[in-house]
């Protein structure tokens, strides 16, 4: 069965105007030159480290952003540009949102009816709330009344009163437990086996290893690799970029290898690869802008101009180990 083209992201660029040194006004870009597709039936998950710009990417799908921000690129949902009014016309309905704050919730609203929504059924809300074991007394509270894993369950709940094409979820598991996210995460999986796309935004790597086709990982406001995510399991060589190595290496189960250095300001990024002042492979080649250019390299997409020669090294030590079995 063919797969659909749910949401495509093409070379978006999000920037926000400020005031600088009085009314000096300027322009911070945050992400850069990125692009992205989830296709139905399938979880691509997002991860990096903290201030890379994966929340940013949700509020740019999905016409969050403040009125400061500006963006260029093309967004397009199931082959059809999204804008702010279609965004508006098919959220909670075809495309359905779970934000990493809380706060999303109306705090003088009942969450019972906050998750019932114009469209939604009590029945299909207490069939929600006994999923992800919230007492059925929860539907009478205020958000105030819950604590934070709760909320994070109500707000769960509430993306999943409809049958959405496009599911975005930024950060859902905070506050549960590990068997609570697990079967969160698995109902997302059901999700995408029934035909819809999951964008999935997550620090927690070892979770979105079980449940993800393909895993994007950001950095510095753009994709340096995505590549399937048995390719991540299997780490190492099988990974294209040396963040996607070091960053899998820093995992406890791992090596737990500190990588040394912070990923650049917005304001003040470097020529080329945008890792490169942390690369041990770093050259005079990784400060051109041809470094910065993505490319598809052994199933998958990498910024990486090393990449295609440690492609090329692994498929003729490949063909050694061939010839040597022989």
């Amino acid at each position: 069965m063919k797969k659909e083209n749910i949401l495509k992201v093409e070379d978006l660029t999000v920037s926000f105007s400020r005031y600088q040194k009085g009314f000096h006004k300027t322009s911070l870009e945050v992400i850069h030159s990125l692009s992205l597709e989830v296709n139905s039936g399938e979880i691509v998950a997002v991860v990096g480290s903290s201030g890379s710009g994966k929340s940013l990417l949700a509020h740019a799908v999905l016409q969050l952003l403040p009125q400061n921000a500006k963006t260029k690129g093309e967004i397009l949902y199931r082959g059809n540009s999204l804008g702010e009014k279609q965004s508006r016309k098919l959220l909670g309905r075809e495309i359905s949102f779970i934000p990493q704050s809380v706060d999303y919730l109306d705090p003088l609203m009942r969450v019972g009816a906050q998750v019932q929504g114009v469209y939604g059924t009590k029945e299909r809300q207490q069939m929600l709330f006994q999923q992800f074991g919230l007492a059925q007394d929860t539907q009478q509270k205020y958000p105030f009344q819950l604590s934070g894993g709760m909320a994070r369950r109500v707000l769960i709940s509430a993306a999943l009163m409809e049958n959405a094409k496009l599911m975005i979820a930024d950060e859902p598991t905070p506050g549960l437990s590990v068997d609570l996210a697990m079967d969160t995460l698995k109902y997302f999986r059901n999700v995408a086996d029934q035909g819809a796309g999951v964008l999935l935004i997550t620090h927690d790597i070892d979770l979105a290893l079980q449940v993800a086709d393909r895993i994007a990982v950001f950095y510095a406001g753009t994709i340096l690799e995505l590549a399937p995510t048995e390719d991540f399991v299997k780490g190492g060589q099988a990974l294209r970029h040396p963040y996607s190595r070091a960053f899998m290496s820093a995992l406890p189960q791992n090596e737990f290898q500190p990588l040394a250095g912070s990923q650049p300001y917005a304001g003040n990024l470097p020529k080329g690869c945008l890792f490169a002042q942390r690369c041990s492979l770093c050259d005079e080649q990784c400060k051109s802008e041809d470094a910065a250019l993505m490319r598809q390299v052994a199933g998958g997409k990498v910024r990486c101009i090393h990449a295609i020669d440690q492609d090329r090294n692994r498929e003729i030590g490949n063909r050694h180990q061939a010839m040597a079995g022989i």
